[in-house]
C-alpha cells in the first residue's frame, strides 16, 4: 500500500486546508536551511501573542504591534543566532521583552518634556461614575483598565513575571530560561506580584 508522501514530510494535507504539524524547533530549523514558508508559519503562530504580551507593558496597541514586527524583522535577519539549546518560544519572548523595554527606556527620556506639556487634570486619571444604566460593559472595562494600570505599576521585575505567567500562561520553566533566574526566584516573584496587585485592587473585590 502506498504511504501518503505528504505524511512522510511531516504535514497532513486536507482538501480544504493545508496544516502544519511542525513543532516551533522544527519550523525554526527548516527556515535556518531556507524554507521562507516556515518563517511565515512561525510569525502566524506567535504574532497575536506576543503582540498581547508587549502590550501589558507598553499599554499602546499600535506601538506593541511595531515591537512585534521589530521582533520579526530580527527573527528573520538572525534565523541562525538560534541554536536548539532552549525552545523557540522561550527565545522568541526574550526578543520581543528586549525590545519592549528597549521602548519603555525611550519612553522614560521623554516623560519629563511631556509631562511638562500636559495639565494637571490631563495627567489624573478620574474614575468614572458607574450608574445603574450604564451596563455591565462600560463596569467591565473600568475594571480592566483598572488591572491593567496595577499591573503597570507593579516593579519591573514582578511585572515581566505576571505577564508571562497569568496573562500568556507561559510555563514556570519557559519563564525561568525568559527572565534568567532560578524557577523558585521566578515562583516566589509571581507568589509577591499577586499579593501586591490583591492589595491594590482590594476595593473591587
Amino acid at each position: 500500500m502506498k504511504q501518503n508522501s505528504s505524511n512522510l514530510l511531516g504535514f497532513s494535507l486536507d482538501k480544504s486546508q493545508s496544516t502544519f504539524i511542525y513543532t516551533d524547533e522544527q519550523l525554526i530549523a527548516r527556515f535556518q536551511s531556507g524554507d521562507e514558508q516556515a518563517f511565515t508559519e512561525l510569525v502566524k503562530r506567535y504574532r497575536d501573542r506576543l503582540t498581547n504580551f508587549v502590550y501589558q507593558f507598553l499599554g499602546d496597541l499600535e506601538q506593541a504591534e511595531d515591537v512585534v514586527q521589530d521582533t520579526m524583522f530580527k527573527l528573520y535577519e538572525k534565523k541562525h543566532y538560534y541554536r536548539e539549546i532552549a525552545k523557540f518560544s522561550t527565545w522568541i519572548y526574550t526578543i520581543a521583552r528586549n525590545l519592549a523595554n528597549t521602548e519603555l527606556r525611550k519612553r522614560k527620556r521623554r516623560k519629563t518634556t511631556l509631562l511638562s506639556q500636559m495639565t494637571r487634570d490631563e495627567r489624573d486619571y478620574e474614575i468614572p461614575a458607574i450608574q445603574s444604566d450604564v451596563g455591565q460593559a462600560i463596569q467591565s472595562e473600568y475594571v480592566e483598565k483598572r488591572i491593567q494600570a496595577a499591573i503597570k505599576e507593579l516593579p519591573e521585575h514582578f511585572k515581566t513575571v505576571i505577564i508571562l505567567r497569568d496573562i500568556q500562561e507561559l510555563s514556570y520553566d519557559d519563564i525561568s530560561n525568559i527572565v534568567g533566574v532560578p524557577l523558585g526566584t521566578v515562583k516566589s516573584r509571581i507568589n509577591r506580584a499577586r499579593l501586591q496587585l490583591q492589595a491594590d485592587l482590594n476595593d473591587l473585590r
